[in-house]
C-alpha cells in the first residue's frame, strides 16, 4: 500500500489544468522586486546541480533519493529503494516511470509550474506572476505560476538568502494537493552525464552517474 500512495506522489505537480484558478498577482514592494531580482539571477547563474532530496506528499507519505538538474531544460529524480519510481525532464517533457511495471506517463514541461525551473531564461514576471514573496528565519519564499494558465497550480522556491541558495520547493497542484520537495547535500556546478536525460538511452534506467 506504501508503495502505491508514493507511486502517485510525482504525478502530484503532473496533472492537467482543473479546477479554481489560484490566487492573484501580488502587489510587490521595492523590496520584494529587488529579492525576485536576486532569486532570477541565482536560478539564471545555476547549470549542474546535484543533491539528495526528500519528498512528502499532501497525505504524510515521503520518498527519498536523489536529484540532478542540468539547466536549461534537464532534470532527473531517482527514488531509493524499495521504491521503483524514476522522474525525468527532457527535450520538452516530464516522464514518470514505474522501473517495477515498466510504465511510463509522459506530459509537456510546459504543462507543469516545475517547468519554470527549466527554463533556458528565467525571467519571474509577464508569462511568470509572482503571487507572494515572503521572508523568515534566513530563507526567501517566492511563490510564482503560469500567467496564462493559474488554476494548473503553482510553485513555491524556498531560498538561503545568504548565501543565495535553493533549498526547496512545493507545487501546490490543480486540484490543491502540496507536493514538498526538499534538497541537501547540494552540489553545484557539477559534470554530469547526458545519456541519464536520455528517455532513449539504455542505460537511462541505471542510477545516475558521477563524473567528478
Amino acid at each position: 500500500m506504501r508503495r502505491r500512495l508514493l507511486a502517485a506522489l510525482p504525478l502530484l505537480s503532473l496533472l492537467p489544468p482543473a479546477g479554481p484558478a489560484v490566487a492573484q498577482g501580488a502587489a510587490l514592494s521595492a523590496r520584494d522586486r529587488t529579492d525576485i531580482q536576486r532569486a532570477e539571477a541565482y536560478l539564471n547563474g545555476l547549470t549542474t546541480l546535484r543533491a539528495r532530496f526528500i519528498q512528502i506528499a499532501q497525505n504524510g507519505a515521503t520518498a527519498q533519493g536523489t536529484a540532478l538538474i542540468w539547466r536549461p531544460g534537464r532534470m532527473r529524480f531517482d527514488y531509493d529503494p524499495p521504491e521503483p519510481l524514476l522522474l525525468i525532464a527532457n527535450a520538452g517533457q516530464f516522464m514518470h516511470y514505474d522501473k517495477e511495471l515498466r510504465q511510463p506517463s509522459i506530459v509537456p514541461v510546459g504543462s507543469t509550474p516545475l517547468g519554470i525551473l527549466l527554463r533556458e531564461r528565467i525571467v519571474l514576471s509577464g508569462d511568470v506572476t509572482v503571487s507572494g514573496v515572503q521572508r523568515e528565519g534566513g530563507l526567501l519564499r517566492v511563490t510564482v505560476y503560469r500567467t496564462a494558465n493559474p488554476a494548473e497550480g503553482r510553485i513555491t522556491l524556498v531560498f538561503a538568502e545568504s548565501p543565495m541558495e535553493l533549498r526547496q520547493w512545493l507545487v501546490v497542484d490543480s486540484q490543491g494537493r502540496t507536493t514538498r520537495v526538499t534538497l541537501s547535500a547540494i552540489e553545484t556546478g557539477v559534470r554530469l552525464d547526458r545519456a541519464v536525460f536520455d528517455f532513449n538511452d539504455p542505460r537511462f534506467q541505471a542510477g545516475p552517474v558521477d563524473n567528478n
